[in-house]
């Protein structure tokens, strides 16, 4: 991760060429020119103080909505089973 920062950071400042910098870092330039574009493009949220609390609270809603869906599920097919033999 510090590594991908780096060469992002390296990337955008601009002092040498995308190609350069992967010949330097022996990687291939389209990893670079996506690290680069990656960072200019998420660079704004990280000065977002609730960005992080507000993932946290989507990841734990997501976890609970999945949770819930599974129990729905397996009601669902619980209450098909117990039908069957009615129809």
């Amino acid at each position: 991760m510090q590594f991908k920062f780096q060469v992002a950071l390296e990337a955008a400042k601009g002092t040498q060429t995308i190609n350069q910098i992967a010949t330097t870092r022996q990687l291939h330039p389209n990893q670079v020119s996506q690290w680069k574009r990656q960072l200019l493009e998420d660079g704004p949220a990280l000065f977002q103080r609730t960005n992080g609390r507000q993932k946290q609270q989507q990841a734990e809603q997501e976890a609970e909505l999945y949770e819930q869906i599974g129990r729905l599920k397996m009601e669902l097919e619980w209450l098909k089973k117990k039908a069957a033999p009615l129809t």
